[in-house]
């Protein structure tokens, strides 16, 4: 409960860091006047959210509009008690990276259904494309993931050698640039973000969404961003703090600086670029596999 709270405080304040990092990059100002330095907005924000009242269309399914969000940040903060904290014993489970990849492809299913359940067009065409995008994208994620596997010979991301002198490897550095990228892709980052498109979508498939169901959508996807920092610290450099950290603060300075994509163009990144380069990396390590498997 501690460790869950905590990262509900630490996505609380990620918003004011995002919110302060795209002032500064637009030159305005951010919200910097509600108490010291802003430190009361993402509680103002929260009360404000879970004050409003729902207004619920009358053709939508009412009880899967209710569940789907709470799906939504149920798997969010499943997945962290598969990160490897010291305080969890989840996390001594030898078997957790798989467990982190089969709970991670479970999040295509809230969206698909909060689309579905609205009927709405807006949203049901925002909900398939934005499952397009995450599935598209979570097999160069899990064929990354397969490949640190087959390197390691182990689930277990606690495991000592887990990413070590994996940097001095060839492919290493272009598995961290297509991890990079297909993090972006898969919690709808820019230049992904194509599960809100307001200009032709008019908000994506949240349209109908207000109040704390909103919030708790908010909330998951802020949640996945922390989660897969996190998890770029741990494959990638012994658990380091500041990786975690850039990492994080590359979501929000990419949504500052870059454009949108076209959704065509991006999935011919996906399956035309990103997907080869993947199975090019992964093959010199399947002589790996039927030794360890």
């Amino acid at each position: 409960m501690i460790m869950l709270i905590s990262i509900m405080i630490c996505v609380a304040f990620y918003t004011l860091l995002e919110r302060k990092i795209l002032s500064y990059i637009q030159l305005r100002k951010g919200p910097n006047k509600n108490s010291f330095m802003g430190i009361l907005q993402p509680f103002s924000d929260a009360i404000k959210l879970f004050n409003k009242s729902n207004t619920l269309i009358l053709p939508s399914n009412i009880m899967l509009m209710y569940m789907c969000p709470t799906l939504a940040m149920s798997l969010a903060l499943m997945i962290i008690t598969f990160l490897p904290f010291n305080l969890m014993s989840h996390s001594d489970n030898q078997y957790n990276l798989l467990s982190f990849i089969l709970v991670t492809s479970m999040l295509v299913y809230p969206i698909i259904m909060i689309g579905w359940a609205s009927n709405s067009k807006f949203s049901n065409l925002g909900s398939i494309r934005s499952v397009a995008q995450m599935i598209s994208y979570e097999v160069n994620l899990f064929l990354i993931l397969l490949s640190i596997i087959m390197i390691m010979h182990s689930y277990n991301i606690n495991n000592p050698l887990m990413m070590s002198m994996t940097w001095i490897l060839p492919g290493t550095t272009i598995i961290f640039l297509l991890w990079s990228i297909s993090c972006l892709a898969e919690v709808n980052r820019s230049p992904f973000d194509f599960a809100e498109g307001e200009s032709e979508l008019v908000s994506g498939f949240n349209i109908e969404y207000m109040g704390a169901l909103f919030a708790l959508i908010f909330l998951a996807e802020y949640t996945g961003m922390i989660i897969l920092s996190i998890m770029t610290a741990v494959l990638f450099s012994f658990n380091s703090f500041i990786l975690m950290m850039s990492f994080a603060m590359l979501f929000l300075w990419l949504r500052g600086t870059l454009p949108r994509f076209r959704f065509d163009l991006m999935m011919k990144l996906n399956w035309m670029i990103m997907l080869p380069l993947t199975l090019i990396n992964l093959m010199p390590h399947m002589n790996l596999m039927s030794y360890h498997f």
